[in-house]
């Protein structure tokens, strides 16, 4: 509970925080409790890598970066492409084989980018010598949570969902497949029978392409941490789970008790529709 914590005013002495954060629109997200945290007096160190998109931050927060191979042409080029691909309007299943080849393509991205992490040993050095009380991560690609469990720090989430339907299979939330659309397949939670068969087996895809996902991170984190360890495993350590958007827009199902909806904070910086 280091946030709820860290965001009460009065009950601390200012805390040390490390932010590792997702590039693009989720960072846009993250920063604003990133500010609200310095403001109130807390030590925030975020960390980026040399090459990325919208990672900007304020005055207030120490900003460590350390060394990719990549570059910002390559990183672009794997983006626009996935963009592309949500945009084509193909028949199932050709619209899941599609969105999953593209979507290994952007997951070995950022691979890339924790192992260029984990390669710089001037960063792993200052991050282990600065004494940090708690990681806030996003954890879409997994490398917050390694690093945190590589320095055995608490953590927690900030997101807004996982392929896989993995942010309520972690946590062990009922998610019936006759009510609950699975991603990729485009229904609603009122389908047809043939729909629900739909449902089932993209469900059931998700033990295969989940893991194609996460197998190369999986594999390094167990490297890094010199034991075996599985996804849900990584995901099951998290101390809680902040979700960026409204349980009243979602589909009906029970939560666990580290899950908080906080939707609200993606109209931040809200600006007057056009007339």
């Amino acid at each position: 509970a280091w946030i709820f914590i860290l965001l009460l005013p009065g009950l601390s002495d200012g805390g040390k925080l490390l932010v590792v954060p997702m590039d693009g629109s989720h960072w846009l997200s993250m920063r604003q409790v990133v500010e609200k945290l310095t403001e109130r007096g807390h030590e925030v160190v975020v960390l980026i890598p040399e090459v990325s998109w919208q990672m900007k931050t304020t005055q207030a927060c120490t900003v460590k970066t350390y060394p990719v191979s990549y570059t910002l042409e390559e990183l672009d080029n794997a983006f626009h492409e996935y963009v592309a691909t949500h945009l084509k309007d193909l028949p199932f299943p050709l619209n899941v084989l599609a969105l999953y080849n593209n979507s290994v393509h952007v997951f070995h991205t950022f691979f890339v980018q924790c192992k260029n992490l984990f390669n710089s040993k001037e960063t792993l050095q200052y991050l282990n010598q600065s004494g940090f009380d708690a990681v806030l991560t996003d954890p879409i690609f997994m490398c917050g949570a390694t690093l945190a469990n590589y320095f055995s720090l608490p953590f927690v989430f900030f997101m807004r969902g996982f392929p896989c339907n993995l942010h309520y299979e972690a946590p062990q939330c009922p998610s019936p497949l006759s009510y609950t659309p699975r991603l990729f397949t485009f229904n609603s939670d009122r389908m047809t029978f043939f729909q629900r068969v739909e449902n089932a087996l993209v469900a059931l895809l998700e033990l295969v392409y989940c893991n194609s996902f996460y197998e190369d991170m999986i594999k390094f984190s167990s490297e890094v941490l010199q034991r075996d360890v599985s996804l849900l495993d990584l995901l099951n350590s998290a101390s809680i789970w902040l979700l960026r958007f409204d349980f009243v827009f979602e589909y009906v199902r029970p939560v666990m008790p580290n899950m908080v909806f906080i939707g609200g904070i993606n109209c931040a910086q809200r600006k007057p529709l056009c007339k």
